[in-house]
């Protein structure tokens, strides 16, 4: 029976609550965070997170770092995509991290407990900065955004997938109803809680739709270098550049 207790309509407005929310139900949810993301993508979320992968350049021995890298996955791959390079996953939950302490065989992958509104990684020292699932997560978008730019070096890549808010209102809510419905349905099963994974239609309304958010990331200092929607414009995944000249 699922500890979890909160519900994300109330806790979503401020961020330092978004931020607590986001510890404890990720905390409930890392146990069997690998077998939903499977349920609730219907088996593509290897192949998404795969294909974010292979947007990102060829390099020799970058510093790479996933925010809200969870159990792990993505930070795997980037160190297969990047043998010579340095991986640091980060992620809010203690959970989180000690699962993909456990299923790491990577020389050059590391994990650690950390806010991706506050890294602990030095300016301007990061070549390619990933995130799936993460900067809808951020407890305040912009500061996240902030922190970023701070991180990566100047011509540095991040690269995202996430979900993809559309513009139109109607679509929007079409959106919200199949995602508060499986995400509910799914949170039920694994964790006998809807709350537990219907919480991602919650975050989806106060994110912004697909266009403000490339606006953010232009308005932060980075410059947007590719788009690629996924499974009929429910996903994306977004390529940016952080512009020369911003230190």
């Amino acid at each position: 029976m699922s500890s979890f207790n909160l519900k994300a309509k109330d806790h979503l407005s401020t961020a330092d609550s978004k931020r607590r929310f986001n510890l404890s139900h990720f905390t409930e949810s890392a146990p069997r965070y690998d077998l939903a993301t499977r349920m609730l993508s219907f088996g593509r979320d290897s192949a998404w997170k795969q294909r974010l992968i292979e947007t990102l350049p060829s390099m020799e021995q970058p510093f790479c770092v996933d925010i809200a890298c969870g159990t792990g996955d993505v930070a795997f791959s980037l160190a297969e995509k990047y043998p010579k390079g340095t991986i640091l996953g980060t992620d809010l939950t203690e959970a989180m991290v000690k699962i993909a302490e456990k299923r790491n065989t990577a020389d050059n992958v590391t994990f650690e407990i950390c806010d991706m509104c506050n890294l602990n990684v030095s300016s301007d020292s990061v070549d390619v900065l990933t995130g799936s699932y993460a900067i809808r997560n951020a407890p305040d978008l912009r500061a996240a955004l902030d922190e970023i730019k701070r991180v990566l070096k100047p011509g540095a890549i991040a690269a995202f997938l996430d979900f993809s808010k559309p513009e139109n209102k109607t679509m929007q809510k079409i959106q919200y109803g199949l995602l508060k419905f499986w995400g509910s349905f799914c949170g039920l099963v694994l964790h006998a809680n809807p709350e537990v994974h219907g919480y991602i239609s919650a975050s989806i309304r106060s994110f912004p739709d697909r266009e403000r958010l490339q606006e953010l990331f232009r308005e932060s200092g980075f410059e947007v270098v590719k788009r690629e929607s996924l499974y009929l414009g429910m996903l994306e995944i977004t390529l940016v550049r952080k512009r020369a000249g911003l230190g």
